[in-house]
């Protein structure tokens, strides 16, 4: 018998979740690479798998319509994610 090589899938981290708000469904995100509203990205973990579209996003409590690798945002989410979950690109 031959063992089928699973093929690994490529992905494009954008950037790693550092922290959940449970109340406000919000997670901190270290950025990796440069985000913006409207933006559409797949959150993804050991227990988690979505996607959603950007559609508001803060620095310091103050709304941004585009953040920069590096930058460290709040980011509203429609589930609940967890710490190093990673925002990839679809």
């Amino acid at each position: 018998p031959v063992k089928a090589k699973k093929a690994k899938e490529k992905i494009t981290v954008i950037g790693i979740v550092t922290h959940y708000f449970p109340k406000v469904n919000a997670a901190v995100v270290k950025l990796k690479k440069p985000l913006a509203v409207g933006d559409t990205v797949i959150i993804r973990g050991s227990t988690t798998r979505f996607e959603q579209k950007i559609e508001s996003m803060q620095i310091d409590h103050v709304a941004i319509n585009k953040a920069k690798k590096g930058d460290e945002i709040g980011l509203q989410v429609k589930d609940r994610v967890r710490e190093h979950d990673l925002l990839t690109a679809p």
